[in-house]
């Protein structure tokens, strides 16, 4: 091996966070570097991130995992999008689908053709020409076909999963492959006297652990990143103020294949089916609500029994100023917090662990490569950050102090510059790095009442007929629907999970 290959790495903190790492290092490094996680039993994990997104597949697929044998051990279901309830306004409703709306089949994008019928009464709710919503509200699911003609090509999929059953899943994989996992709680952290770098931690039994590469996945603790390194942390609540969060399990009930969040009067609530429970949360600004209230409010939007007592999260909304320090890259809650409204908290493991992969560092550690990682880093969580605000920000809601506070506040420059592009012209600008496409901000633009006040003006000169390409997209997702099996039937025919115990 060249002389300057990293030899060791060491993986502070289990959960999610740290067995994905974990698993994608056991995967990528097999040969001639020593991978070693400790984790403590008596420390829990916020394990609530039930709820994914499409590219959390690609992350499957990378380690080679056959998605049955995933979804069985991990009492999983299908998602095809989310559902958000009294967002826009008290009593409405919109999907977010994965996918696409229609497809393509104009130079003038779906979207205006879609907007110039509705304004003539020619169109239904944008919702009914995706066909991931035409499945979810019918309570069906099958992967999209290869066949690009087909409607049933044109949506996507994630998963729900039991979050902690999934880091023992990884936990597996990752052993199998040699990493090496050491029970016990760190004491100290050790730098190097020259340099600040991470030397090695010790834990409570005396035991040191040096590494040359140190992975900081001990939560919003941020142990080595910020109670060593004291990396500071960038504040967002003044534009996402809800600080807090229960979760509670509970008896199963209907398997939707899709999320569903609903806003209530002081933050929203969210429901994740799975095949042996329901996982359900409210997340809430403690301004506006005392917690035991929002406690009392969740329980009354439960569909079945309370399976346990609502465990309290209290959180920051915001990142750290940087993500990778020194030897030090943070992955997970360590590396920050958006609350998780569009499913993105295993997401942004993922993408810290495909950055960590993609700029892999030699033991000098050069600082392009830190650098080059903290910048898109960096790009990609303001992004995600915009889009979870822009629900917030586009709410017509004035019922409560936590909506009137939302629709007032100022918002990021480049987050007011899509709100008016999109107002004024219907136009959607993709940014640099952003997780979501124009499907997903179209969903919320149209979905939160931000309505175009003019079409694209090449409809004027098209020869196109909008209205009749709609109608016939809506017969042909009709069509295609009966076609699919329930949600229920698939898993029960592919990846039926044994009784949870």
């Amino acid at each position: 091996m060249n002389s300057k290959a990293i030899r060791s790495v060491l993986i502070v903190g289990g959960g999610t966070a740290g067995w994905m790492t974990a698993a994608a290092l056991a995967n990528a490094l097999p040969l001639g570097c020593h991978i070693r996680l400790v984790e403590s039993e008596d420390i829990g994990t916020v394990g609530v991130g039930e709820a994914t997104i499409p590219p959390i597949r690609l992350f499957n697929q990378s380690l080679g995992l056959k998605e049955n044998d995933f979804i069985k051990a991990t009492q999983g279901s299908f998602k095809l999008g989310i559902e958000f309830v009294n967002w826009g306004s008290l009593g409405q409703r919109y999907f977010h689908p994965f996918g696409s709306y229609g497809r393509q089949f104009d130079l003038v994008n779906f979207h205006h053709h879609w907007w110039q019928a509705r304004q003539q009464g020619k169109a239904d709710s944008l919702d009914q020409y995706s066909m991931a919503w035409v499945a979810a509200q019918a309570g069906k699911f099958a992967p999209p076909v290869a066949e690009p003609r087909s409607v049933l090509s044109t949506h996507d999929y994630a998963y729900h999963f039991d979050a902690g059953l999934y880091a023992r899943y990884l936990r597996r994989y990752a052993e199998q492959r040699g990493v090496e996992r050491l029970e016990g709680k760190i004491s100290a952290v050790q730098q190097q006297p020259h340099n600040g770098h991470i030397r090695s931690v010790q834990l409570e039994s005396g035991l040191v652990l040096d590494a040359e590469l140190f992975i900081d996945c001990s939560g919003f603790r941020g142990l080595l990143i910020e109670q060593s390194l004291q990396t500071g942390y960038e504040d967002w609540s003044h534009w996402l103020p809800c600080d807090s969060a229960w979760a509670v399990p509970s008896e199963r009930g209907d398997l939707t294949p899709y999320t569903r969040s609903t806003a209530l009067s002081a933050g929203w609530c969210w429901r994740i089916p799975l095949q042996h429970r329901t996982g359900n949360g409210q997340v809430f600004c403690s301004h506006f609500i005392q917690p035991q209230q929002a406690a009392d409010q969740l329980l009354q939007q439960l569909e079945g029994k309370a399976l346990a007592e609502p465990r309290q999260l209290r959180f920051v909304t915001g990142r750290r100023k940087l993500f990778w320090n020194k030897n030090v890259v943070a992955i997970g809650l360590s590396a920050g917090f958006l609350e998780p409204l569009e499913s993105t908290s295993i997401h942004l493991i993922q993408a810290g662990i495909a950055k960590l992969l993609a700029l892999f560092p030699d033991n000098s550690f050069s600082p392009l490569l830190r650098d080059e990682y903290n910048r898109i880093a960096i790009r990609e969580m303001e992004n995600i950050r915009d889009f979870v605000m822009l629900h917030y920000k586009l709410t017509q809601r004035d019922d409560s102090e936590l909506w009137r506070y939302c629709a007032a506040m100022p918002v990021p420059d480049s987050l007011q510059y899509r709100i008016e592009l999109f107002r004024q012209y219907g136009r959607l600008i993709p940014g640099e790095l952003d997780l979501f496409g124009n499907t997903s901000w179209l969903a919320v633009h149209i979905g939160q009442h931000n309505l175009p006040e003019q079409s694209d003006m090449l409809l004027n000169y098209r020869p196109a007929h909008g209205s009749d390409y709609l109608t016939k997209l809506q017969q042909a997702m009709q069509l295609a629907v009966r076609q699919l099996p329930s949600h229920q039937d698939y898993i029960n025919q592919y990846c039926k999970a044994e009784p949870a115990p």
